[in-house]
């Protein structure tokens, strides 16, 4: 027998408030225990909405109840106990003990997403304990971190001669791109025990809040070498593939330089690339410090490391959540942009039955709209069921007698997609009698990642793409990959066009949820030789949406 659900709406409502259980006897209140099992469950409710209220939403309990029928929270399972603390907490993900005023989103994001099944495993939640005590330990200003900077003046590396390791994020490339690269460094951090600092550039303290306890992520203003990220490149005589080539450093030396730089860029050469070969890996964990640039999500090629393998699988059972689960870990939104989210979500989302996101990206040169985006994008949502058809040839049609309410969300720099989908819905009926709404945030018309504002505005639709219920993506697009990541989506993706035509098929569902790398090496490192890198094990496939990218899989399907 079907489990059953009962739904929070206004009817429910008006029966609690003639009766209020906070200030009437149990007794008095319930005449039975009958009555007791049946109401149980919406107390329950009650106390966890009551005691965890958000600030900026809820006041009382009155405005609570006459805003219940938009709330996220609209259904509870009476036969399922829920664990607050273990929600709030997203699963033992989060550490407990933040001032929840400073960052709203970090304990607030559950109330706005549907329960997830994707649950982090003990190891993961060990490992990360044990990492927020490293940082507690390690993180600047401690006599760790200074003793560490002292070396690094001092312009040699020295073996054993500190008790912590570093390793330097620095601010380089998209929004979308930093995400993934950030998640990618910090996973790197967790299997080198290495201390993770950020390199804020002019906007990341503005767009998130300090993933970690009592001690800053980010790397002091006055770091030694910080003047010289701008000028880091493949060409720098301090990355790791020059000294090699230059036969600067070896296993043999007992002196290494004081720290080096890791190029790990689009641009990367075949010398930079043998940082993924655990041979390098030993000679890299002698240094203090590394200082890494990039803009890929090189997780996939960590899990073709021998070194880092049995350490992967415990931490990830599931191999397609490292970046659901990192990302949720890590990048909680700052109050600005937190509120930014919820305004929009509540005013044009929350309530409808079901949220469709549509994420628009594309890469032809010119300001668009292209009539043969709008076809395929059409095309995919219709085809693959994610929107119904209208009847262009009635006016109206017979009301359905459970008509759903969609909200279809587009993000898009430029207006005339989010125009022409309006436009379709609002002129004819749909042949279901679904009524659909159509919304779109923000169109910059280009890309300015140099600007906070418009980096504020593009976390806060990657967030609000995240918290629908069905996902479509354009191939290619890091913006796309954060947002399926951090809801747990695996997306229909909007195949690149040839040509300028639409594509045939237009879209694909992705296997995965986990981003694309799209710049892995091809070498095997035991063989030292070239190798297609996407056939090594099963659990590494190449993308859907590039054919020589590579992205992890739980289970994989051919294409």
């Amino acid at each position: 027998m079907a489990e059953r659900k009962y739904n929070l709406n206004q009817s429910h409502v008006n029966i609690w408030r003639p009766c209020d259980p906070w200030k009437r006897s149990g007794l008095e209140a319930m005449r039975s225990s009958k009555t007791l099992l049946l109401a149980l469950p919406f107390l329950i409710m009650l106390t966890f909405l009551l005691r965890h209220k958000p600030s900026d939403r809820f006041t009382d309990a009155t405005p609570f109840f006459n805003n219940l029928t938009t709330s996220p929270l609209l259904e509870v399972d009476v036969l399922q106990h829920v664990d607050i603390a273990e929600d709030k907490l997203l699963g033992g993900l989060l550490a407990d003990g933040f001032d929840e005023q400073s960052c709203l989103s970090r304990y607030q994001s559950i109330l706005y997403r549907k329960a997830l099944p994707y649950k982090p495993s003990p190891y993961l939640v060990s490992k990360l304990r044990k990492y927020e005590d490293l940082h507690k330990r390690c993180g600047p200003n401690t006599p760790s971190y200074n003793k560490a900077v002292e070396q690094l003046k001092s312009g040699s590396n020295v073996v054993g001669t500190t008790d912590c390791k570093y390793v330097v994020w620095v601010w380089y490339s998209g929004l979308g791109n930093r995400i993934l690269t950030l998640a990618s460094v910090f996973l790197y951090a967790l299997l080198t025990e290495r201390v993770l600092l950020v390199d804020r550039g002019n906007d990341m303290a503005s767009l998130f809040c300090e993933p970690f306890p009592e001690r800053s992520w980010f790397l002091p203003m006055n770091f030694p070498i910080a003047k010289m990220f701008n000028s880091f490149d493949q060409k720098s005589a301090e990355s790791y593939g020059n000294l090699l080539k230059n036969n600067m450093i070896k296993a043999s030396m007992g002196s290494l330089p004081s720290y080096v730089y890791l190029h790990l860029a689009h641009d990367y050469d075949d010398h930079d690339k043998l940082f993924f070969c655990d041979d390098d890996q030993a000679l890299l964990k002698r240094f203090t410090w590394l200082v890494v640039k990039t803009d890929n999500y090189f997780v996939p090629s960590l899990f073709l490391m021998p070194s880092f393998e049995d350490e992967l699988k415990k931490l990830f059972p599931n191999k397609e959540t490292i970046f659901h689960h990192l990302g949720r870990y890590l990048f909680h939104p700052s109050n600005h942009v937190w509120g930014i989210i919820t305004r929009y979500y509540k005013a044009y989302l929350a309530g409808a039955d079901e949220r469709v996101g549509i994420q628009v990206r594309i890469f032809d040169k010119g300001p668009g709209p292209y009539q043969y985006v709008k076809d395929q994008i059409s095309a995919c949502t219709i085809g693959e069921k994610l929107l119904p058809e209208v009847d262009t040839r009635r006016l109206a049609v017979n009301p359905s007698k459970n008509p759903k309410v969609k909200a279809v969300l587009m993000t898009s720099l430029v207006y005339g997609y989010y125009e022409n989908m309006k436009n379709i819905y609002w002129e004819h009926p749909t042949v279901t009698g679904d009524i659909i709404g159509v919304h779109q945030p923000s169109h910059e018309e280009q890309q300015r990642s140099e600007k906070p504002l418009h980096n504020m505005k593009a976390l806060a639709e990657m967030y609000l793409l995240s918290l629908t219920d069905v996902l479509v993506t354009s191939a290619w697009s890091t913006f796309g990959y954060v947002a399926q990541g951090l809801g747990g989506l695996k997306p229909w993706i909007l195949y690149k066009s040839e040509n300028q035509t639409t594509p045939n098929p237009p879209c694909q569902r992705a296997m995965s949820m986990e981003p694309c790398f799209h710049a892995p090496p091809f070498y095997d490192c035991k063989a030292k030789e070239g190798i297609d890198t996407g056939k090594v094990v099963p659990h590494v496939r190449h993308c859907e949406d590039i054919s020589w990218g590579l992205k992890v899989v739980d289970r994989y399907t051919e294409l």
